[in-house]
């Protein structure tokens, strides 16, 4: 993997909100079409995923339909990559990620900017959006790199 996409995707809780902003292109589920809109996106337990605070967003129903999107970076480094979005549903794996987020956003320094406190955990447990997110071909180059190989 170009080691300029792997540090825009290696965010930490001290990454500011430039950092993890992106935009994403999703296929409509109802239309079809193109979708672009600019989200934020967390890294936790080394997996990276999408959410917002409780609400609906036709961004999660577009995924829903069409799991194939654009993860579009441009931070750091421009990049578009193809991924595959799964939506979390485990209450337990929901409660963890949910509380790393929520964790993240109440820091005291408060790197991103967002009002605090931040909604409690519960809620965005109970009614966010939460995705999984998968890069196949940055899946397909790290397994083709020889072993070794300080690529």
């Amino acid at each position: 993997m170009d080691p300029r996409i792997a540090q825009a995707l290696a965010i930490t809780p001290a990454s500011r909100a430039r950092e993890r902003t992106i935009d994403i292109t999703t296929t409509g589920a109802r239309t079809g079409r193109a979708r672009r809109i600019e989200v934020w996106f967390y890294r936790v337990d080394e997996q990276v995923y999408l959410s917002t605070s409780p609400a609906s967003r036709s961004w999660y129903a577009n995924i829903l339909a069409n799991p194939e999107f654009l993860f579009h970076l441009k931070h750091g480094v421009r990049a578009d990559l193809r991924a595959i979005g799964t939506p979390v549903l485990d209450r337990a794996r929901r409660t963890a990620v949910f509380s790393a987020i929520v964790d993240d956003l109440n820091q005291p320094w408060n790197p991103a900017g967002i009002r605090q406190p931040v909604e409690p955990v519960e809620e965005w447990v109970a009614v966010s959006p939460l995705v999984s997110i998968r890069f196949p071909d940055l899946e397909e180059s790290d397994r083709a790199t020889p072993e070794g190989d300080p690529r």
